[in-house]
């Protein structure tokens, strides 16, 4: 059985932050560190010391974590394709994957944000194009990675005998992780291209998918068993004997969860859709989802403590018997 592995998700309000969470997740023994693209987000996101709106661009995050680290892996999650030119992708993937010698986890999407996009001046093509666009620049992206020199004419992009050199360490290539879940046209670009897949969910969300995702690969002649299947999500990890109900109720006041009714059938939602709760709790919905074929899972909203305790009281059940 391959092994279960655990990384953490980080928001890049600023570099200082940024370093301490990747430097104790690398030292707590986490498989890898993953950072959002965005280049602004409306609102809050809670980082446990401060409510941020602020965020690093993600590659040149990326590219910094590489040279302070020396085992974590380092993935994008996940890149917006509309945001680079294909072929300028390959070569920041490239030198990725060099800075960090053959630790890059290339995350790639089409793209969602609209009001970043129109922030920035980007055009916002349909769904269809989006993904379309997606389609050609990660078949582009992996000949850049791959042939000595490159060429590619599509509908959308265009390259003639594009030089990426050096290359990628990894061999074939750094593994792509594609995310999203569109089950006519998203997924089918992920049975077709993808080393891996990534998505949220509940368990039966996650399984639903994942039957989806079978049948694309069925279509496209493609062993559903060769890509790899990640669950994103937060973790909330509460010490034994803690009154679980209580404490997550608080935190979704926090967030701003009306009171009364909702506020209970939040908490449902919530416990359902995340691993929260204590350790034995945290471990049984991830085996819920190991059960599903999923093997990596990046955690958004840890806290320093929390990650501590999950590597000494969750992480162990599943790396010692694997």
């Amino acid at each position: 059985m391959e092994k279960v592995q655990f990384g953490i998700l980080i928001d890049p309000p600023n570099f200082k932050y940024v370093k301490e969470v990747a430097l104790q997740s690398e030292k707590l023994g986490f498989d890898s560190i993953w950072i959002y693209d965005h280049f602004s987000w409306e609102g809050s996101r809670d980082t446990e010391t401060e409510q941020v709106s602020d965020l690093l661009e993600c590659t040149t995050v990326m590219s910094a974590l590489a040279a302070l680290t020396s085992r974590i892996r380092i993935g994008s999650l996940m890149l917006c394709n509309s945001y680079r030119n294909p072929s300028l992708a390959a070569k920041i993937g490239a030198t990725l994957d060099m800075i960090s010698n053959g630790r890059l986890e290339f995350g790639i999407g089409a793209g969602w944000k609209k009001n970043e996009y129109i922030a920035y001046g980007y055009p916002f093509p349909s769904p269809a194009v989006r993904i379309a666009q997606l389609k050609e620049a990660v078949t582009i992206i992996k000949k850049m990675w791959t042939e000595e020199k490159s060429s590619y004419k599509g509908k959308y992009y265009e390259i003639r005998e594009a030089l990426c050199e050096p290359k990628p360490v990894q061999k074939p290539h750094p593994p792509i992780w594609i995310g999203g879940e569109g089950e006519k046209l998203t997924l089918r670009v992920v049975a077709e291209l993808a080393d891996g897949s990534n998505w949220y969910g509940t368990p039966e969300h996650f399984a639903h998918k994942l039957r989806v995702l079978e049948s694309h690969c069925a279509k496209v002649g493609r062993s559903f068993d060769e890509i790899k299947k990640s669950w994103i999500g937060e973790l909330f990890l509460l010490p034994k004997g803690s009154n679980v109900r209580s404490n997550i109720e608080k935190y979704l006041a926090c967030m701003h969860v009306p009171e009364g009714s909702k506020a209970a059938t939040e908490y449902e939602k919530y416990v359902h859709r995340n691993i929260a709760g204590t350790p034995d709790e945290c471990i049984s919905k991830i085996k819920e989802y190991v059960k599903l074929g999923v093997t990596r899972f990046y955690f958004e909203s840890s806290t320093t403590k929390s990650r501590a305790q999950f590597v000494e009281e969750v992480m162990p059940e599943f790396h010692d018997k694997s």
